[in-house]
């Protein structure tokens, strides 16, 4: 079964700057069966998102505020429908942003979100568990909304919690933790370095 869960089908991490400062940046991607209009609304629409991540409230419109409940909230700087939107993602006094970019891609629609944070702000955080931190919880985002997608049915918070506990989604965790150490390889960090990092990240989120 775990063959058949995908989180990004594409990741990779950069480092540039961004509002002047150097940065690091997370890239997944994926293409999901879906048209630009529908997938659209499903990372849009309060009604939906619940449904696949998590609940949300607030203004979800250009200059508006969100909240995703026991999360993360922020102000939305760019919501150009049906193909980019941005934000500010803040969360425990700190604050990083996010932006979502969706384009056709033969019958489906490929959407790329990147994640970045300043570097100088997460200097510690980052040395312990590198990209894989965001990226591992983004892939698990990305499960979620293909599993969505492909069933019409909900990815309930019950379900989810009790999934997240199997051995499945560890091993999915695992997976998605080395994947993202082959992308911190391929942008430029020390392949032991690297690894460490994902050992790391891989026990934050299986509990060892």
């Amino acid at each position: 079964m775990l063959h058949k869960l995908i989180g990004a089908e594409f990741r990779a991490c950069v480092e540039r700057d961004h509002e002047g400062k150097p940065s690091h940046v997370v890239v997944a991607q994926r293409v999901y069966p879906t048209d630009v209009e529908d997938l659209w609304d499903a990372v849009t629409n309060p009604e939906r998102i619940p449904r696949w991540f998590m609940p949300i409230e607030g203004q979800l419109r250009q200059g508006g505020r969100y909240q995703l409940k026991g999360n993360a909230g922020g102000t939305i700087t760019r919501c150009d429908r049906p193909t980019a939107f941005d934000l500010t993602w803040e969360m425990n006094g700190g604050m990083s942003w996010v932006t979502v970019r969706l384009a056709p891609e033969g019958k489906g629609t490929r959407l790329t979100l990147e994640h970045i944070v300043h570097a100088a702000d997460v200097e510690q955080f980052w040395s312990q568990f590198g990209p894989g931190a965001t990226g591992v919880g983004w892939d698990l985002g990305f499960l979620g909304l293909g599993q969505y997608l492909e069933t019409g049915g909900d990815v309930a918070a019950e379900a989810a919690a009790s999934w997240v506990a199997s051995d499945e989604a560890k091993a999915f965790m695992r997976a998605s933790a080395r994947s993202w150490a082959d992308a911190h390889v391929a942008g430029g960090e020390a392949p032991d370095v690297a690894r460490g990092m994902a050992e790391c990240t891989a026990a934050f989120y299986t509990g060892g």
